[in-house]
């Protein structure tokens, strides 16, 4: 099994000269040296964190632990207060991503980037794509990268550095489109959302007049990767299926996995992560799950100080198959904003879902909804399905869901019921634009 692509590379951003394998105790001394200077940077440059931090004395951070002590930064705060973020002049910026939120009365999330901290994503695309690809290797990008600095513009040259040919499609709209550059350009490598790359196998499964494709690699990114996905991805295309941990926020890079599947490993050199109680705050030990957290390391335009991700998982604590001793993140088991709870106190995801309906073969994508209905909760799904839409489809759903630790006690004790809808799409239309999540309609 080939070791992680990122030990090589961080090992020289950490000037790590010796020829001995990465050491973790020069990883976290090279960390709280750009912990505390990235602290006196902020304090220096930033008004938010000049504010925030005003009662910090640097002197008191003397290990990683010390990281506990400092105060969150949110999500409220870069939409209230995002400009006073900035640490740098304003013709310095080279890059303003807008993250739009839910509700019409919230503010956008506006994130500024200058060119070197776009150089930072660049290198770390260069690096974390050589775990999956190689030069003379041809990939697909189907994600958005028509704008300079935008997520695909960024991968593209992070590939060329690799000596790797990359083309920019775009997010998909037309899967036949997609198939045909892939059997003309001898693509060997894809790069795009879960359930875009899922609804393209299903098409190039059932699809007789489809010329041969054969894929050495995938890597999903931007949304939560359903393990039904995967493995329906791996039996169509006989590949391997790599997923990416990351956001905006974070530079757009944060983790990839290795050959060894068992989670993310973390660009270390540029982020601090750690995992802290959703409700007190305070740090779990590694192996416990929790809501991720990561402060910037080498960020020059927007850094942020233990930035709450809004996202549930864990650092693993066993060692990596792979051999390396990188920090490992473990898949993002959901997102709190996401969370629904249920009148029984149990929580609802679409997660959960994803796992159960993506398993089923007719199921290409969905949107799900939870309503009253009288005095009981209602579980609406409506399907969309190339194959079949009467009652066959429908009873299989509900079986699964049934029979599923998650929902079939509520469904049987009749404390949840379901609504199950479907509607006919043919297999080239694109139906997975959009992030989906289970709309709380109860009032």
């Amino acid at each position: 099994m080939k070791r992680t692509s990122l030990d090589s590379w961080i090992k020289e951003k950490i000037g790590q000269v010796s020829k001995e394998e990465l050491k973790i105790k020069d990883l976290e001394s090279y960390q709280l040296k750009r912990l505390r200077e990235t602290l006196q940077y902020v304090k220096e440059k930033s008004k938010f964190y000049n504010k925030l931090l005003k009662d910090v004395n640097l002197e008191k951070i003397s290990s990683l632990n010390d990281i506990s002590t400092l105060p969150f930064t949110t999500s409220e705060d870069i939409k209230e207060q995002g400009t006073r973020f900035i640490c740098v002049s304003q013709n310095e910026i080279n890059r303003i991503v807008t993250l739009q939120t839910s509700g019409t009365t919230s503010h956008p999330k506006r994130i500024f980037f200058t060119k070197e901290d776009q150089d930072l994503t660049i290198d770390f695309f260069h690096n974390g794509m050589a775990t999956l690809v190689e030069p003379g290797d041809k990939v697909l990008i189907l994600m958005p990268g028509q704008k300079p600095g935008s997520v695909g513009d960024l991968l593209k040259k992070g590939l060329e550095r690799l000596g790797v040919e990359s083309y920019i499609y775009g997010l998909v709209d037309n899967v036949n489109e997609v198939l045909k550059i892939i059997t003309e350009k001898n693509i060997n490598s894809l790069v795009g959302l879960p359930q875009q790359v899922f609804a393209l196998a299903k098409y190039y499964k059932y699809n007789k007049n489809t010329d041969p494709i054969s894929l050495k690699s995938i890597l999903l990114s931007a949304d939560y990767v359903p393990n039904s996905i995967i493995d329906e991805l791996k039996k169509v295309w006989n590949c391997q299926v790599y997923e990416h941990y990351g956001m905006t926020e974070m530079g757009l890079g944060g983790g990839v996995a290795c050959d060894a599947f068992e989670g993310y490993h973390v660009r270390e050199a540029d982020l601090y992560f750690e995992v802290v109680d959703p409700t007190t705050r305070l740090p779990v030990p590694n192996g416990q799950y929790g809501e991720v957290v990561f402060t910037t390391l080498t960020r020059k335009g927007m850094p942020l100080i233990r930035y709450l991700t809004g996202d549930i998982s864990r650092i693993i604590e066993e060692p990596c198959p792979c051999g390396s001793p990188l920090k490992r993140l473990d898949k993002v088991l959901y997102r709190i904003e996401e969370c629904i709870k249920l009148e029984s106190e149990k929580i609802l995801t679409i997660t959960q879902l994803d796992e159960i309906l993506f398993s089923i073969e007719e199921v290409i994508n969905y949107d799900a909804y939870l309503t009253k209905l009288g005095n009981k909760e209602c579980l609406s799904i409506n399907i969309s399905s190339p194959f079949s839409t009467g009652d066959c489809l429908n009873n299989a759903i509900s079986n699964k869901l049934l029979s599923s630790a998650t929902f079939g006690e509520l469904i049987e004790k009749k404390k949840l019921v379901l609504d199950i809808k479907n509607k006919f799409i043919s297999l080239d239309q694109s139906d997975g634009m959009h992030k989906r999540k289970v709309k709380d309609l109860r009032g």
